[in-house]
């Protein structure tokens, strides 16, 4: 195997015994949550690379749960903000207060100053609050009055992890497509099959107790395992298999002569240069929690639809044929050549 990397490769064993406690919090999370370990390991990829992680499905699916427990199993500041039409960006980043005795302002951080923050209800909220919450996501600071503060200690994670119900429904908006390009995995939540919701029945149906989970994981320890994610090897045909894929979203002409959809009518806008680097940042995290020290395409296939599928725009001939952009995404997977 080829590779650009000038360090010692890591082996197997030492990627395992990395991941070990990152599996433990995966397994941890699914002793509370029933039937959603794709949407339970995914938050985690989101966590071992730094990348925000957007969570569509109807209501009560238990995204929301899901987060929070997750949060609970870490021992870092967490932050939960029900997003509602009228909600101020001061209310997600904080404001400056006066003070009478001396004559100054103090600023007054809000609960954007945390490790992992919940968007409860992303979709709900107006167009200033998400500008406030795009440069948070971006930047990872945050400007209060004529000052500008980081939102969280260097080295330490900064999270959004939002939740969003379908457009569809009332009262929802959708998010800018400047904003929703900076989560880096957009997940969609399904029901549960019916074995998974007696599951659920049998674990919930108490009103006295609720259950949750005693801190598992620290900052430090979440530092560590993303020190050795940067370390896992991405082979330069792997690179190169990301590209083509991505490439595949904005020039399909070149490419799809022969294929089952007629992409180049089907597409408007393809993904950006940014989701080639979550492409490979992801494809590493997955990796790693496979136990293995290098990338291979299976890593890209499994979690390409989740970097992808917010990311291709459909034209309006898509939309009247009902062919969405997981659909898109589908067949550029299944043609594009596997190195």
């Amino acid at each position: 195997m080829t590779t650009t990397s000038e360090t010692q490769p890591l082996s197997d064993e030492q990627v395992l015994t990395h991941a070990e406690p990152i599996n433990r919090l995966v397994d941890a999370v699914g002793t509370i949550v029933v039937g959603q370990e794709h949407m339970v390991r995914s938050l985690v990829i989101g966590l071992l690379t730094g990348g925000h992680v957007l969570l569509e499905g109807v209501p009560g699916l238990a995204k929301t749960l899901t987060v929070t427990t997750l949060a609970q199993a870490l021992h870092a500041r967490f932050a939960r903000i029900q997003f509602t039409p009228d909600l101020l960006p001061a209310d997600l980043i904080g404001t400056q207060i006066y003070s009478p005795k001396d004559g100054t302002f103090s600023a007054r951080k809000g609960p954007i100053f945390a490790n992992i923050v919940l968007a409860d209800e992303i979709n709900r909220a107006p167009a200033k609050v998400q500008s406030a919450l795009l440069e948070a996501m971006q930047e990872k600071h945050a400007t209060i009055g004529d000052a500008t503060y980081d939102l969280v200690n260097a080295g330490e994670p900064f999270l959004v992890l939002a939740t969003q119900n379908p457009i569809e429904q009332e009262g929802t908006y959708p998010l800018p497509e400047a904003q929703v390009d900076r989560f880096m995995l957009k997940l969609k939540i399904g029901y549960p099959t019916s074995e998974q919701e007696r599951s659920i029945i049998d674990r919930m149906i108490s009103t006295e107790h609720t259950p949750g989970l005693d801190p598992i994981l620290n900052l430090e320890q979440i530092s560590t395992a993303r020190s050795i994610v940067d370390q896992i090897v991405i082979d330069d045909r792997i690179k190169d298999y990301i590209v083509s894929i991505v490439s595949a979203t904005r020039d399909p002409g070149a490419v799809s002569a022969n294929w089952t959809l007629d992409l180049p009518r089907l597409i408007e806008f393809g993904a950006s240069p940014r989701a080639s680097l979550a492409l490979a940042r992801a494809a590493r995290a997955n990796a790693f929690l496979s136990g293995r020290g290098y990338v291979t395409p299976s890593d890209i296939k499994r979690i390409g639809m989740d970097v992808l599928r917010h990311r291709v725009l459909i034209s309006y001939e898509a939309e009247a044929e009902g062919i969405t952009s997981e659909d898109i995404v589908r067949e550029i997977f299944d043609r594009i050549a596997i190195p």
